[in-house]
């Protein structure tokens, strides 16, 4: 899988019983610009790594391809990529999607649009969700244990999300990490989107946190049947989910779970 990068430090580790100096594996932060048909749609704060499957991922979650198929994906930027510290990564499609919408500044998890008006935006630009076998609980229950093994990031510094791709058998397929939860979902919708699985119909999207209204969205925008998150989702969240008849498992704690649109 496609990994980020870490730094190592000297740290003073302190615990009451001694003082002493170790060293410590810290995850990097860096800006990524991305470009749609050289249109400067976002920059987002990642962990470098799959660089192009985000930029396709945030790409898809905000519409911006609905009828286009992408042609090219690249670094660029009024420098070569390597003196840019590959930040800026470009999207080039055949021009048949909307006019992209600048989000200014960084986004971040709390970037977006909230409430009752958020919703009935969704509903008036995605279908709702279609009427599949739903999974069983108990499988749903299973994924967060099963993708553990698969963060090495987080085995590493402790400090990144992951998002990953369950089927039916609650089987791993996919697992990607970042600082930023977006980043890590938009990552796995990328490399799905890029390899010509979506809508990701009879699959589950797992994500380490919560389950925000965030999550929910990319989760229906990328046609996911079911989404199982480690934390509790927001009212918003449960709502959303409910509009788009998508599967919503939270709470997973020693192979308990709550579910909360069924």
């Amino acid at each position: 899988m496609a990994r980020g990068r870490t730094e190592r430090f000297i740290t003073r580790r302190l615990d009451g019983r001694s003082d002493r100096r170790e060293p410590d594996t810290l995850i990097v932060e860096e800006p990524l610009s991305i470009r749609l048909d050289d249109v400067l749609v976002a920059t987002t704060m990642r962990t470098p790594g799959a660089d192009f499957e985000l930029a396709a991922g945030f790409c898809h979650a905000e519409g911006w391809l609905d009828g286009a198929a992408i042609r090219r994906i690249r670094y660029c930027g009024e420098v070569p990529p390597a003196e840019s510290e590959f930040n800026v990564v470009s999207v080039e499609t055949d021009g048949a999607g909307p006019a992209p919408a600048p989000r200014l500044g960084i986004t971040s998890s709390a970037c977006g649009i909230c409430g009752t008006e958020a919703i009935e935006r969704l509903a008036g630009t995605l279908e709702p969700l279609p009427d599949v076998a739903r999974f069983e609980p108990a499988v749903l229950a299973s994924v967060p244990g099963r993708m553990t093994a698969l963060q090495d990031l987080f085995g590493t510094t402790g400090a990144v999300h992951a998002a990953g791709v369950a089927d039916r058998s609650g089987e791993p397929l996919l697992v990607r990490e970042d600082i930023g939860r977006h980043n890590a979902v938009d990552k796995v919708v990328g490399r799905l989107l890029l390899d010509g699985g979506l809508p990701a119909t009879s699959l589950c999207l797992y994500v380490s946190g919560r389950a925000s209204f965030e999550m929910v969205q990319k989760a229906w925008a990328a046609g996911f049947c079911a989404l199982v998150a480690v934390s509790a989702p927001s009212a918003l969240a449960v709502h959303t989910a409910r509009t788009a008849r998508l599967q919503l498992g939270g709470f997973v704690r020693n192979g308990t779970i709550r579910i909360y649109t069924d």
